[in-house]
């Protein structure tokens, strides 16, 4: 029988290669559920072999749906790809059925939970310590909270990707399964209700965090000891190897609490809050218990908008990034600067953003570039615009890397070492930008992709951001009580943390960074008015979480249109004046359905094969 080794954390664990379950990775069902003799040890020798046992969890986090490089977007209004074969592309051109779904998360996040399930069944009878009672209680409660921890993670994403309403008017969630199943078992089972989905979400972050450490840390007294462990003789040796550093990036109590809130928010959200059973109130509240523990507004990281760029925060040793709550384990690669760096740099330009989003990032005055107060200039368009479209985005003339290359994006030649060339240019070649624009966030400006002299980085991907919680919370918190209520007594308010995300990005300032005499006048308008807090915080959302992959659910979650068309800039050049003209073009129709498409579709071969699974409307 093979195995295989799977990191994750700090933890080097051996697990069996069992393939999928119910997702096509098994020849037949008498294969999944009756093994050949020689495999017949798989479940009960689990009791004797620990590393076999915890197998089963490691491949629960191996289903965990969290990207490590910006796609997603490409589906959206955000940007568009120069990669023709791209599934998100074909998906936002018109291919996008219940036969083809890129963002399917069914067979993935079933997978995971079968797998979880059946360590449940388990993880009781292992022998994870050989001696210690204090030891086996321990690793069974932290096993126990991660496997809690994420069956809560995965149903929140299959809720995401395929909740939605039926031909009778019932918002659906996915079947309900707290029980692995097995060759007896009745696989035709009907989709649970959105509400008694998240119900089961919430009941499993509560187990989490009833067993689970906030955090994982190594103590030093035993006063730190939980008295159920110490009253099993637990010192802080054992409870260290359980509980301590060498568990960190595991599924925490801080990490289940966090996945309630962003559960809570979605079913909160337009799309979902008439069947939900989950309030704005009740989102805003849950958002709120998380920020609290870092003491709300004092825990804002003054630089959180751009980690990415620390570098020495990236590396092995550092101390964790305080904008960041959950993050994918640190790799050394140049991956994301291979597929996104300009092709001068060798860079394949895969992510370009667009016109669209580039519009929505505000002038630093803080006023939107539509505003006739804004001083916005269509002839000098990136001229004193918020700072963030520095950060994010490459546009024509910016200076990127440590060769200092000037990029140009416009039809006319940069000048590099004296050689006239136009790769980068608009269109000019397969790897060239398509919208006058690459990509600029998360990548690293000290990495050299070209094969020959290849110089990696270390980088991390974070999966949960305190910003996304921060402005979780002002969703769902101006939409139950308002911009500046706080009837809970939490200390701040929506406007409050918008007002300190605007603030750490330069926004109502002048050109040299100076505090203007009107401050934000901007947000001061919007904090009267409700619908315009909304629209303000949602285009926050969008700038501080663009090219993290949140776009294509934050539409479909707030029933925003899905079909606008992608914009571009293009800049030519006049050979005699060397002026500069700045002119909007078309670059790509999206062909999406409104009227349904905001809710994802059941597998197609999956609701032809189970008569009890009903399909969202207006999928076929």
């Amino acid at each position: 029988m093979k195995r295989s080794i799977i990191k994750y954390g700090h933890y080097l664990v051996a697990a069996l290669l069992l393939g999928g379950v119910g997702g096509g990775f098994l020849c037949s069902c008498n294969d999944m559920f009756e093994p050949a003799d020689e495999n017949k040890r798989q479940v009960e020798d689990m009791v004797e072999e620990s590393e076999y046992a915890h197998g089963l969890l490691m491949y629960g986090y191996g289903r965990l749906p969290y990207l490590t490089t910006t796609q997603t977007d490409v589906a959206t209004d955000d940007a568009v790809t120069n990669l023709t074969t791209s599934n998100y592309l074909n998906m936002a051109k018109g291919t996008w059925a219940s036969d083809n779904n890129p963002m399917s998360q069914w067979n993935n996040c079933k997978d995971g939970i079968q797998y979880i399930n059946l360590f449940f069944t388990i993880v009781d009878k292992v022998k994870w310590a050989e001696s210690a009672a204090s030891k086996q209680k321990m690793f069974i409660d932290r096993l126990k909270g991660e496997a809690f921890g994420l069956r809560a993670i995965l149903y929140y994403h299959l809720l995401q990707a395929h909740g939605g309403y039926a031909d009778d008017g019932q918002l659906y969630g996915v079947p309900l399964l707290t029980k692995p199943e097995d060759g007896s078992s009745d696989f035709n089972q009907p989709r649970a209700s959105f509400a008694d989905c998240m119900k089961q979400i919430f009941a499993d972050c509560d187990s989490a965090m009833l067993l689970l450490p906030m955090d994982y840390k190594d103590i030093d007294s035993e006063s730190e000891i939980p008295q159920q462990y110490l009253a099993l003789g637990a010192n802080p040796s054992g409870y260290n190897l359980v509980f301590g550093n060498k568990a960190r990036n595991l599924v925490s109590g801080r990490i289940a609490e966090a996945v309630k809130a962003q559960a809570a928010l979605l079913a909160a959200s337009p799309a979902f809050r008439d069947q939900s059973g989950v309030t704005s109130a009740e989102a805003a509240t849950l958002c709120a218990n998380v920020l609290k523990r870092i003491g709300g507004l004092e825990g804002f990281d003054p630089t959180g908008n751009v980690w990415y760029k620390n570098k020495t925060k990236l590396e092995p040793d550092a101390a964790e990034m305080p904008e960041i709550l959950w993050r994918e384990d640190r790799h050394k690669n140049a991956t994301q600067e291979r597929e996104n760096y300009p092709p001068s740099l060798y860079g394949q330009g895969r992510v370009n953003p667009s016109q669209n989003l580039v519009d929505a990032f505000p002038m630093r005055s803080g006023r939107p570039i539509t505003d006739p107060n804004s001083g916005y200039d269509p002839k000098n368009p990136y001229a004193n615009r918020d700072p963030r479209l520095t950060d994010d985005v490459i546009y024509n003339g910016t200076v990127f890397h440590t060769k200092k290359y000037e990029i140009i994006t416009g039809t006319y030649p940069a000048i590099h070492d004296k050689d006239e060339e136009k790769v980068d240019n608009l269109n000019n070649l397969p790897t060239s930008t398509r919208t006058g624009y690459y990509l600029k966030k998360l990548l690293r400006d000290d990495v050299v992709p070209l094969a020959s002299s290849q110089i990696e980085q270390q980088h991390i991907y974070p999966r949960i951001r305190y910003t996304e919680i921060f402005l979780a919370y002002a969703e769902a918190a101006n939409d139950a009580w308002g911009p500046k209520a706080d009837p809970t007594g939490v200390g701040f308010t929506a406007y409050d943390v918008i007002k300190a995300i605007r603030n750490r990005a330069g926004l109502g300032t002048d050109e040299y960074g100076r505090p203007l005499p009107e401050g934000d006048s901007y947000l001061e308008e919007c904090a009267n008015d409700q619908a315009k807090m909304t629209n303000l915080i949602r285009n926050e959302r969008r700038i501080e979480l663009c090219f993290e992959n949140k776009r294509f659910w934050d539409l479909r979650r707030w029933l925003l249109p899905l079909d606008e068309p992608v914009k571009g800039m293009q800049v030519d050049r006049n050979e005699d004046t060397h002026e500069l003209t700045y002119t909007i073009i078309n670059v790509e129709d999206r062909n999406y359905v409104n009227s349904y498409q905001c809710y994802g579709p059941i597998p197609k071969t999956e609701v032809l094969k189970w008569s009890n699974l009903k399909q969202n409307k207006g999928w076929q």
